[in-house]
Order: C-alpha cells, then structure tokens, then sequence
C-alpha cells in the first residue's frame, strides 16, 4: 500500500478532478470526505487533508482521530495555532473558523458522529487519549 501521504495525495487529486466526487473500490460514490486546509503551526505553508466529517445542522464536525493512534494528527495542531481554514466540499470553496469541543458538547457530537460513522466509536476505542471533535462553521 502506498505511505499515507501518496495516499492522501491520490484522494485530493481524484477529488479536485472529480469536483468532490469519489469512487470507492466498491463503485459508490463517496460523498462524506471534505478537503481541508490548515496553515502549518511552524511551517506557515498550507497543508491540505481528505476528512471525513458529517453534519450538525449547518456545521460541520471532524474528529482529529489520526486513526486510533496515540497522538494527534498534524492538521489538529495547525488548527489550534490557526484556526481559519479553507474548506473543499464537493465544487464548493470557502473559509471556516475550527473550534475544539469539550464537556458535554464533546461527548454528544462525537456520538452523534459514531452513529453516522461507525469507524470513529473503534478508533477512541483503540487509544488512550480523548479524540478531538472540531466544528467547522463558515466565515465566507
């Protein structure tokens, strides 16, 4: 299997070619993944990462589970410095403002998550640190 930046890297091109849309292996289309784009902590370079997220009402939640891993994935770290992003979201471009959840909104938004997206209730599973949950809401 290619590393995971190749691999990254072939989503984000299949779904800047495709105006969002992916074909999975099985041939269905995939409609849950958004591209994002953070400014890096140090670096101050953009970086771009293919997430899956869902919806709560007109926002849009992520979860920084770096697939069950024991740290978090560099994109959250960028978040926290710079929490203006660019979203890509099928043809769609715009900026949004991150927020990290906490408490009781944290708890409820993940599970909601889970239920949508069974893979996140085995990732916190799998590790010992509490996964982020991050709202996207729209600046532009």
């Amino acid at each position: 299997m290619a590393n995971p930046s190749s691999f990254n890297q072939m989503i984000i091109t299949e779904f800047r070619k495709n105006g969002g849309v992916l074909t999975g292996r099985d041939g269905k289309e995939n409609r849950t993944l958004l591209l994002l784009t953070t400014t890096g902590a140090k670096s101050g370079q953009p970086r771009t990462s293919p997430l899956a997220f869902t919806r709560d009402g007109e926002r849009l939640l992520i979860i920084a589970s770096n697939q069950g891993k024991p740290t978090h994935p560099a994109w959250y770290h960028n978040l926290l410095a710079n929490p203006v992003v660019t979203i890509e979201l099928g043809a769609e471009h715009f900026q949004a403002r991150a927020r990290d959840t906490t408490g009781e909104e944290h708890d409820r938004l993940y599970a909601q998550m889970a239920k949508e997206l069974p893979g996140f209730a085995k990732y916190q599973s799998d590790t010992h640190r509490t996964i982020p949950l991050l709202v996207l809401e729209r600046i532009s």
